[in-house]
């Protein structure tokens, strides 16, 4: 009987568990649909999660093992005075470290800090090197700084075409403001031959990301009728949005079409608030004051006052938006100027070659 107990338990034991089998069949399935499994990264999670401390205090016995990323995060910290004083020296140290360990972000921050001399002695040269090697490497906004460095052309060769590949792979990843200077440099052939639809494509595209300075050109191609068929409700429209956003040069276009009803219902006291915030941004024009000249003195003292409070509404007073897709009024057309020039990205300053970043010695967060 002993003997047969012996058999019984063995031949138990050559038996697969249920419960692993279970576990086997589940990990089966879960890397079938959702990919190989990653370990987790309790730093970095802790840092999600707004834990900073924490987050340093897990990563840097990786950090001094020589880990990238938890290199780079913890430059990050240092970066932003997450959870401790913000100590751009310090990050440029880490980041040095991430970046010579092959970190992609790390190359990036650590140019930032060349671009910008924070942390370090400014160094453009070194900063056009470190983009370089984040490209290479994928890093999207590190192709954008280059093709910029390549329309440039001091710290990087001179080439509109290379300028205009690296920014159209920066746009194709949804950068909005690659796409914007893609569709603009589409619009004016600067690399390539022009091609008008697809840049008033790629500047709607980061218009309706959200960025101003492509709102207000999508308008005025709208209202030019450039790439796109003309559209002076559509204009209006997105003169509206940027208008709203803050931008001077929009709320100026904007009060322009209200005050002589072009793609939106005409609105003489609408017109004047808008144009009392872009005079308080310091920006007056001649041709929209002799556009409202004939506003009453009461509706003008409305308007401004609305202006103060924007962009709430005054006390007691309704909010008095005007819809910007409200119906025009006929009259005769008013030409915005085209796109300015103080919307097109601006080169920044040359700058001479310093040295580069000190490591850090480990530090206790």
């Amino acid at each position: 009987m002993i003997g047969s107990r012996r058999l019984l338990a063995v031949a138990l034991l050559c038996l697969p568990l249920p419960v692993l089998a279970q576990d086997d069949a589940a990990d089966q399935i879960s890397t079938e649909i959702f990919g190989p499994r990653h370990p987790v990264d309790y730093a970095y999670g802790a840092y999600q999660l707004g834990y900073y401390l924490t987050a340093m205090e897990l990563a840097l016995p990786r950090a001094e093992q020589g880990d990238a990323a938890a290199q780079t995060l913890i430059a990050e910290i240092y970066a932003k005075g997450q959870g401790v004083a913000q100590n751009p020296e310090r990050a440029a140290g880490w980041y040095q470290l991430a970046a010579r360990n092959g970190d992609r972000l790390a190359m990036f921050e650590l140019g930032m800090l060349y671009q910008e001399g924070l942390g370090v002695p400014r160094n453009r040269e070194r900063a056009a090197e470190l983009f370089s090697a984040a490209a290479e490497a994928g890093y999207v906004p590190a192709k954008y700084n280059m093709a910029l460095l390549h329309v440039e052309g001091i710290y990087a060769e001179p080439s509109l075409a290379m300028a205009a590949e690296l920014m159209k792979q920066a746009a194709e990843a949804e950068l909005p403001e690659a796409q914007y200077d893609y569709g603009a440099m589409l619009l004016e052939g600067a690399g390539m031959p022009p091609d008008l639809a697809a840049g008033a494509h790629y500047i709607g595209l980061a218009a309706e990301q959200g960025l101003l300075a492509a709102q207000i050109d999508y308008a005025t191609l709208f209202y030019l009728g450039q790439g796109v068929d003309r559209d002076l409700e559509a204009a209006a429209s997105w003169y509206g949005r940027a208008a709203e956003g803050g931008n001077a040069v929009a709320q100026n276009r904007f009060a322009k079409l209200l005050a002589v009803g072009e793609g939106i219902q005409l609105d003489l006291e609408e017109a004047a608030m808008w144009r009392a915030l872009a005079r308080r941004q310091g920006l007056s024009d001649p041709s929209l004051d002799r556009l409202l000249v004939s506003i009453p003195a009461d509706g003008l003292a409305r308007a401004e006052e609305r202006a103060r409070f924007w962009p709430s509404a005054p006390p007691g007073a309704d909010s008095g938006t005007v819809s910007i897709n409200a119906q025009p009024a006929a009259g005769p057309p008013i030409l915005p100027s085209p796109m300015d020039a103080e919307n097109a990205p601006a080169p920044a300053p040359a700058d001479e070659a310093e040295p580069e970043a000190t490591e850090p010695e480990a530090q206790d967060p």
